[in-house]
């Protein structure tokens, strides 16, 4: 098993980037730290607050968020970071090459039931014609990520990246600190029998997805001919690792609850990232409309439709919007 570096070097990552990606990862260890400790830390339950996403936080999302960006902005790699947790972006150093958008700890409401959550982070080169305090440096496509990856912390520690030439597979071996490349170019199968989606919110959907999701439901009685499982985690970094490990239809649909926030997930912060991963194991990220990676973000909160997973699957899927 290769070691990070030079697993990276393999794939000509510039050595700054290399940096910038260690340095991301050194977070992600001590939130595993944290978050393998359970309630014999301080870190349990929820704060008072809510986030800009109007979510009550809970004690472990402040905690990852302030070490992320603490550890970022002192790096010196990055001319600003942008956080699902914060107001606006984060002014770093003027001559920083990168800017890193991340969602410090997805899947929060799983903290306390001891189930899986993660960190999900985006890479994007810093504009040289902008501040490092101006936000709509962040305004850019996913078409543009250096790189994109998530840490899941679950039985093992596991890091799951792309810089441009494969999605690759890494595991923390805590007996030396460092990640450790397990498998190359992950490959998501075209064809699956799984989907995910939260049943909870099926009065919502727009017709399109009602209809699809009853067709899987009615399984081999019904026109799609075969049975299929359904699987939700309730965090996107579980929901999206067990599509890329073995295939699968993850989906956040428009629904109609409330007509000014039909949308549930982050551009920036989860979809872009999510779909650099999943196109560069093959597989389709798309919204009802197109591609989640051509769309240009209008605001660095801004939330979007996700449909993505095994591409026959997400085919079939976009066809009932025709």
């Amino acid at each position: 098993m290769q070691r990070l570096a030079p697993a990276l070097r393999e794939d000509n990552v510039p050595l700054d980037l290399i940096s910038l990606i260690e340095t991301i990862l050194a977070a992600t260890k001590e939130i595993s730290f944290r978050v393998s400790q359970g309630h014999l830390s301080d870190s349990m339950g929820s704060t008072l607050d809510e986030n800009i996403q109007g979510e009550v936080q809970k004690k472990l999302d402040v905690v990852a968020n302030e070490l992320f960006k603490d550890i970022l902005l002192e790096s010196g790699f990055v001319k600003a970071v942008s956080s699902e947790e914060e107001d606006t972006s984060v002014a770093g150093d003027e001559d920083g090459k990168y800017i890193v958008s991340f969602d410090p700890l997805d899947g929060s409401s799983n903290i306390d039931i001891n189930s899986l959550i993660g960190t999900i982070f985006s890479i994007h080169q810093a504009p040289t014609d902008m501040a490092a305090s101006n936000p709509d440096m962040f305004k850019q496509s996913g078409n543009h990520q250096v790189c994109a990856g998530y840490v899941l912390y679950g039985p093992s520690t596991t890091l799951v990246m792309t810089t441009g030439s494969g999605t690759h597979f890494y595991v923390l071996d805590r007996t030396h600190g460092g990640y450790l490349l397990v498998e190359r170019n992950l490959q998501v199968p075209e064809d699956t029998q799984e989907f995910a989606i939260n049943m909870s919110n099926q009065r919502f959907w727009q017709q399109p997805m009602q209809s699809y999701i009853s067709d899987l439901l009615a399984g081999d009685t019904g026109p799609r001919g075969k049975n299929f499982n359904m699987r939700w985690i309730a965090a996107m970094v579980g929901d999206i690792h067990r599509v890329l490990t073995r295939g699968g239809i993850f989906t956040y649909p428009a629904d109609n609850r409330n007509p000014e926030k039909p949308y549930k997930l982050r551009l920036m912060y989860e979809a872009n990232p999510m779909s650099f991963l999943i196109e560069q194991a093959g597989g389709l990220a798309m919204t009802s409309q197109g591609r989640i990676m051509d769309i240009a973000p209008t605001d660095i909160h801004q939330r979007v439709e996700v449909i993505m997973g095994s591409k026959n699957e997400v085919e079939a899927c976009l066809a009932y919007y025709k």
